[in-house]
């Protein structure tokens, strides 16, 4: 049980899901914030970013309330690889991940009354090599438009062309649970 309230303020039903299976009770709020930044800003830097942008949108804090905001990107070739814009772009992404290896970088931000705190995970991931009828067939079924780099690990892709991970799986999700766990207990101790 909660001894405090949490707000996830995130839309993402990736996100949703995860914090549920960690058995926390949670009240959902979505931020409309623009997510552009800098292009001086690398790999995390861009996802700590715009989590603390995210954080300062939501405004004041209450007493005994956290505030969680995340954000993830795919790394390649020193870029970011974020959700695509339309199918034709979901599957130019596809096609520049096949065969190659990228990083993905989640930062979570945690907000209460009186401090913020942003932690990042990283992992790395390992894509089989995928034919154009593939790169098809998924965009068409699993519509990947609202995932950064045009994947989720959770479904087809990372069944069928997905070969190894270092790192966690939940942080390619969107979530580094094993982080909001932590912290969450940590923070149920400070209100006890």
């Amino acid at each position: 049980m909660n001894t405090f309230k949490i707000i996830l303020a995130s839309q993402s039903p990736r996100r949703q899901e995860l914090l549920k299976s960690l058995n926390y009770e949670f009240k959902t709020l979505h931020l409309n914030i623009d997510e552009s930044y800098s292009p001086l800003l690398k790999e995390n830097q861009i996802t700590e970013y715009l989590v603390e942008q995210k954080s300062k949108h939501y405004g004041k804090v209450e007493d005994h309330t956290v505030v969680i905001t995340a954000d993830t990107i795919v790394w390649m070739n020193e870029h970011a690889l974020e959700k695509p814009k339309n199918s034709e772009q979901a599957k130019k992404m596809l096609q520049d991940l096949s065969g190659n290896s990228h990083k993905v970088y989640t930062s979570v931000g945690f907000t209460t009354k009186n401090d913020f705190k942003v932690f990042t995970d990283c992992t790395e991931v390992h894509f089989l090599e995928m034919n154009d009828n593939e790169i098809e067939f998924y965009v068409n079924n699993y519509k990947p438009l609202d995932k950064s780099g045009s994947y989720g690990i959770q479904d087809w892709i990372g069944l069928a062309k997905i070969n190894k991970i270092n790192g966690s799986f939940f942080t390619i999700m969107g979530l580094p649970t094993h982080i909001v766990y932590e912290y969450l207990q940590n923070l149920t101790f400070k209100f006890m």
